[in-house]
């Protein structure tokens, strides 16, 4: 290493090493304070160990600290947690280019399956050091989909491909293949893919294997019917860029059906119904995102048809968006069940609560015995349910599976290092997973693009900076420095740093409600609603992008759609 690039690693060293004992003191201050709180958290902490539990023996440990009381303690302080993982990250950077023991070992061959909000922020994560090992991404989609605003593309608020990033683009250093996993042989540690290849009418399909060492699943999941029937023939689901293409050619059908001479008053209001299922972030924003639509460009073009719009929304449960707090709750339904009122009026979304569809069928969303909502569009986005490559995995793992099932209900048990339970012990550290695949039995979390994106940087800072995911407790070498102590990383007495488990840190959820007003639910009981959550909420999804190139196209897309409206091109 050249002199002057050695001298500024050992500043870096320096300076990271003296935050870090700040940092540490801060935290040791912290957990003495806190002596009533611990007292509480030990006792519940007690009673956990005393129930039955389903996460793995192996990954239950005790570092001469009780550290489930210190991690409780940390989410207690989520500013605390923040500083902590700023620094953990730039240790990682740190060790990554200094630790030649890893660069001389062998590669290893790392299988990711999926191109969502994990395997995306993994392979950003990883940077350079990718090439210290032999990454193949494998996904049938070529690109990543920021996901949130499928409701904006769906009516043109943004394009397509200002929402996506190629896979090859997000790290240079992985390969890929467009194909779709099949089956995961677990002993054999190989996966079995089919790739499709169309050309004009014609599809050829490619069927082949490929092994690995580490295997990560981040395939996400798909929609649930929940058995309903018709849902798969008549509807039209808002989970992949195709839904998006789809609904917007459907919209835009609808309104140029109405607009028909031929049309009768009988005719336009059966085109111009639109039923959507679900009152989730998914279907609150979309409802919102369609209505700004007639507010602003069929009100312009179609003014005529606007009397005939009907907009349902149809929820199973009580309330809508039930992961926010009961005010914001009621500004979003309020927001919803008012009329927007202009140069021409729209009416209110038809908003049901505490109703079950029992059938769909081509003209119909059935309620029940005697109660039907006749729709041209349906729109389903009532959830989500495991892929058949996931059902396929868990009848192949251990007991410890099965049991994690009452609450992982489908997905993928983990334990803390995102590890795959039920694996043979000779095979530990070879199968995680992350995203909505998977779930810790004894810490679920919701199944958000914000959790997906934390496990994919946990994974990239495990693999990056050497640990050995074999052992039951993931470690790495390295001397007792103030370096490992203040990240709160325990040493033994063999000087091997032992991994901190994941670890969510909740940023908070935002929605947009329609008309230029979001809601913000914010850690530390912050929350807000209108004009300045619109500005946090349209900030954090520009941020939030995978590069600038998609920051400048969809700041782009916003300000046309302002001056000029959107377009309705149908193609």
């Amino acid at each position: 290493m050249p002199k002057k690039n050695r001298i500024a690693l050992a500043l870096a060293i320096s300076l990271i090493e003296g935050l870090q004992i700040a940092g540490s003191n801060h935290y040791r201050g912290l957990v003495r304070r806190n002596v009533q709180q611990e007292e509480v958290l030990r006792e519940e902490i007690s009673k956990r160990n005393e129930a039955p539990s389903v996460v793995a023996p192996e990954a239950s440990y005790d570092d001469g600290e009780d550290t489930q009381i210190e991690r409780d303690i940390r989410m207690l302080n989520p500013f605390l947690l923040v500083v902590e993982r700023s620094l953990q990250g730039v240790s990682d950077l740190v060790t990554s280019f200094s630790n030649e023991e890893r660069r001389s070992r062998e590669k290893r061959r790392i299988i990711i399956l999926g191109s969502g909000w994990g395997s995306a922020s993994l392979l950003k994560s990883l940077g350079s050091s990718a090439r210290d090992d032999e990454i193949t991404v494998i996904s049938p989609r070529n690109f990543f989909l920021f996901t949130p605003m499928l409701c904006g593309a769906a009516v043109g608020t943004v394009e397509y491909r200002s929402i996506t990033e190629p896979v090859r683009s997000l790290n240079r250093n992985v390969n890929y293949f467009e194909a779709t996993a099949t089956h995961i042989d677990i002993q054999r540690q190989k996966v079995m893919c089919e790739a499709v290849v169309c050309e004009g009418q014609s599809c050829a399909i490619s069927d082949f294997q490929v092994d690995y060492d580490i295997l990560v699943t981040a395939v996400g999941a798909t929609t649930n019917t929940f058995g309903v029937p018709g849902v798969r023939e008549y509807c039209i689901f808002l989970k992949q860029l195709q839904d998006a293409v789809s609904l917007r050619q459907t919209v835009g059908n609808c309104f140029e059906r109405a607009n028909l001479p031929t049309a009768t008053d009988e005719d336009r209001t059966t085109a111009l119904s639109f039923v959507i299922v679900g009152a989730g972030p998914t279907g609150v924003e979309f409802c919102s995102e369609l209505r700004d639509f007639l507010q602003e460009e069929a009100s312009r073009f179609y003014p005529h048809l606007l009397p005939y719009v009907k907009i349902h929304l149809l929820e199973a449960t009580t309330t809508v968006l039930g992961a926010f707090d009961q005010s914001l709750r009621d500004v979003a339904l309020d927001a919803l069940q008012s009329p927007r009122v202009g140069e021409f009026e729209i009416a209110p979304v038809d908003v049901r609560l505490g109703t079950a569809v029992k059938e769909i069928n081509a003209t119909h969303v059935i309620l029940g015995p005697q109660e039907a909502v006749p729709y041209a569009t349906c729109v389903w986005a009532a959830g989500i349910a495991p892929l058949r490559v996931v059902a396929d995995a868990l009848n192949e793992l251990g007991p410890q599976q099965t049991e994690a099932q009452s609450v992982t209900r489908g997905r993928l048990a983990v334990d803390p290092y995102l590890r795959v339970l039920g694996l043979p012990s000779n095979k530990l550290g070879t199968f995680f997973a992350m995203g909505d695949c998977c779930a810790d039995a004894q810490a679920p979390l919701p199944a958000t693009a914000q959790v997906a994106a934390q496990q994919g940087e946990f994974l990239a800072r495990l693999f990056a900076t050497g640990y050995d995911t074999t052992q039951d407790i993931p470690t790495r070498s390295g001397t007792k420095e103030p370096l490992a102590e203040a990240f709160c990383q325990t040493m033994d007495n063999t000087n091997l740093i032992i991994a901190r488990p994941f670890q969510f840190l909740d940023l908070g959820a935002l929605t947009y409600i329609g008309d230029s007003k979001a809601l913000a639910q914010l850690p530390a009981g912050i929350k807000g609603q209108g004009g300045v959550a619109f500005a946090l909420w349209r900030s954090v999804y520009i941020a939030k992008q995978m590069s600038l190139r998609n920051r400048l196209l969809i700041f782009g897309d916003w300000v046309r759609g302002r001056f000029f409206g959107r377009d309705l091109t149908r193609l």
